[in-house]
């Protein structure tokens, strides 16, 4: 596992930080007023599914591989509502901040860890 302070870029830490403290105020903040979202490549509405898949069900995220920029995660993602799995996460950050990030199982890693 990755330590969160270990994340290299810093929007994403930030957003991983706040989504395993269940800190809505913080991850409001980590992202962009008008972010967006989508799992499994479908969109998704963003609060809703935060609610649904984080606040509502202890969801936590231990990551396992990092891109070099940072912005693409292997995280084993845990909740109430699913268990654990192994999922991906893509971020586009802009200014410091989040503003889109598509998660989904995992398979192989979107990105050359080389």
């Amino acid at each position: 596992m990755i330590a969160t302070s270990q994340l290299v870029d810093p929007a994403v830490r930030a957003f991983v930080e706040a989504l395993n403290a269940h800190d809505k105020t913080a991850l409001d903040a980590a992202m962009t007023a008008n972010a967006t979202m989508s799992d499994d490549g479908s969109p998704r509405v963003l609060g809703e599914w935060l609610q649904r898949e984080v606040f509502d069900t202890e969801g936590r995220m231990d990551v396992t591989l990092q891109s070099p920029d940072g912005r693409d995660l292997i995280a084993d993602y845990t909740n109430e509502r699913w268990g654990a799995m192994t999922t991906r996460w893509h971020f586009e950050v802009l200014d410091g901040r989040v503003t889109h990030f598509d998660t989904g199982q995992a398979g192989e890693p979107p990105f050359d860890l080389a």
